[in-house]
């Protein structure tokens, strides 16, 4: 039967359950299984059946060692049924080709999850919740909330930190103490940014996947369609680390000729802390295209990813912890992105706040960073065009990543 396995008249019916006394269970269309059906230890459940409900309750039933099942012929729907075992699994068809299963247990009926064909995100099934990023360990949020990330039909992905103005002040303080990334020399920063973008290649795969199921191309394309485009972000994202790592040791200052005998020195030297919201199109291009200028020129910060798509994120900080990146360097702090922003404006202790994503959410960085006279940079809600390495890579980045110190020389005859 695995030889239809990749056919769009092709249904792959996983069964994957957590938590049945919680009234969790489903059966969902795509995958293989990673758990057990009601209690009895399967494995290596992967059914490639022809879009029929009937073909998929005999496979069902076959792999799961049970032969008694009948059909309902007034509503077309196959029955699996274990006299054993008390259980029954209903197989029946969805529009558009997809099966739906019901599970029920002794007349308890499990909420059941009917996920259309092509739905699968070729993910983990491990429950677990992302941590923040601060001083170079995962920490859990102060508040100890997490909020749900799903995909654009509402299908759960994971959770992450709820993120509030206590882990801000983490996060800031941790970004202060690094103050050593400052001072390395560029070429040391060149070599850990090569070594960020090496270490990011080699999951490049994990990532991709990740992408294509929270953004939800799968949804509107097909499969090997919506994997291509993830995987187009996440070598654009590659390059862009690999393309500051040039640019570590060779944007440099310049030499005016002042209305003197001498001359000026402009030397670039990093800004500091720098706080960065990221917007929510392009999640992982993005997050690499506002963080590395800012770690290239030596500057420390901390990050709100995507609010809707923070994974790609909480992901990237198991690349920072495998690359020599020092601690504190790169903080992340998932959340709500305009409510952590604004903590970001108001603390005194930020050098500078990069802000994308809303017109509000700039608005309010600049009339907050006024009172401590914060450098900013903001998008006003227009949406940069992450691929393009005009608008978003290079000069036209790093020149808001330094502060130019003059130094002025004056010569005799």
């Amino acid at each position: 039967m695995s030889g239809i396995e990749r056919l769009e008249d092709a249904a792959i019916v996983t069964a994957a359950r957590r938590g049945l006394g919680g009234g969790e269970s489903a059966w969902i269309v795509g995958g293989a299984v990673r758990d057990a059906v009601l209690g009895r230890g399967v494995s290596d459940l992967d059914l490639a059946v022809a879009g029929d409900p009937g073909t998929a309750a005999r496979a069902l039933a076959q792999k799961l060692g049970e032969h008694a099942f009948e059909l309902s012929a007034e509503f077309g729907t196959w029955r699996v049924v274990s006299a054993g075992h008390g259980w029954q699994i209903d197989v029946t068809a969805l529009r558009g080709g997809g099966i739906e299963a019901d599970l029920s247990e002794r007349d308890f009926t499990v909420g059941a999850v009917a996920v259309p064909l092509g739905g699968d995100h070729d993910l983990p099934s491990i429950d677990r919740t992302a941590k923040l990023y601060v001083g170079g360990k995962q920490v859990r949020p102060d508040g100890g909330y997490s909020y749900t990330v799903t995909d654009p039909k509402g299908r759960a992905l994971g959770q992450v930190g709820l993120g509030n103005r206590k882990d801000i002040r983490n996060a800031v303080a941790a970004a202060r103490a690094a103050e050593g990334w400052s001072n390395a020399t560029q070429h040391n920063r060149a070599q850990i940014l090569y070594y960020l973008a090496e270490n990011l290649s080699a999951r490049s795969d994990d990532f991709a996947a990740r992408i294509a199921a929270m953004t939800g191309a799968t949804s509107a394309k097909g499969k090997t369609e919506a994997k291509a485009e993830a995987r187009t972000e996440v070598e654009a994202s590659i390059a862009r680390l690999f393309s500051y790592g040039a640019w570590a040791d060779k944007y440099e200052g310049a030499v005016h000729m002042p209305p003197l005998r001498g001359v000026a020195l402009a030397m670039h030297e990093p800004i500091g802390v720098v706080g960065v919201a990221c917007p929510d199109e392009a999640p992982l291009l993005a997050f690499v295209s506002l963080v590395a200028p800012l770690i290239a020129m030596g500057n420390r910060v901390v990050v709100i990813p995507s609010e809707r798509h923070p994974l790609a994120a909480t992901d990237f900080y198991q690349v920072l912890e495998t690359s020599d990146v020092p601690a504190g360097v790169v903080n992340i702090v998932t959340g709500e992105r305009d409510a952590l922003a604004k903590v970001l404006a108001e603390h005194d202790d930020v050098d500078a706040l990069w802000v994308f994503g809303s017109q509000e959410a700039s608005t309010m960085a600049e009339r907050l960073s006024v009172g401590n006279l914060k450098r900013t940079l903001v998008d006003h809600g227009l949406a940069l065009d992450w691929y393009d390495r005009a608008a978003s890579e290079g000069p036209i980045m790093l020149r808001h990543a330094v502060q130019v110190k003059n130094i002025w020389i004056p010569y005799g005859e």
